[in-house]
């Protein structure tokens, strides 16, 4: 009890510590994106990945990846499998910050799309990576 209380600093320290380290899975709710944007880039060159945009219409014309589709969440789990047949294939889900993309590849992954990822941090990581974007 003695080494508690003379080195309570040096806890308090190590607990903030830890705390700052689990801050950013708590904040998103344990739910991150699974690619950066360059392995998204790499995964639609190398294996033909589709990219699904979660953005509702307005925001999908405002800008969106070269070549995605666009299916908004609510009729996700109705129009994927029209618009991706082969379940093969790796799917990248993306909207503008990356939290409808999480929830998106747990209706993929229930529908049996086990390639299907999230892009971390959505179209602002796109962007800010400097990637091509298209307007409709």
């Amino acid at each position: 009890m003695s080494f508690f209380i003379e080195n309570w600093v040096l806890i308090a320290v190590a607990f903030v510590s830890g705390a700052l380290l689990v801050w950013p899975a708590v904040k998103s709710g344990g739910r991150t994106g699974t690619l950066n944007a360059n392995d998204a880039v790499a995964l639609m060159n190398r294996q033909k990945a589709v990219v699904i945009d979660m953005s509702d219409a307005k925001e999908f014309a405002e800008g969106h990846i070269v070549g995605a589709k666009n299916l908004p969440l609510d009729e996700l789990e109705a129009k994927l499998p029209g618009a991706v047949k082969n379940k093969a294939l790796p799917v990248i889900f993306v909207c503008p910050n990356g939290a409808r993309a999480n929830r998106a590849v747990a209706v993929a992954k229930k529908l049996g799309y086990e390639n299907a990822q999230s892009l971390t941090g959505g179209m602002g990581a796109w962007r800010t990576a400097g990637l091509p974007v298209e307007k409709a």
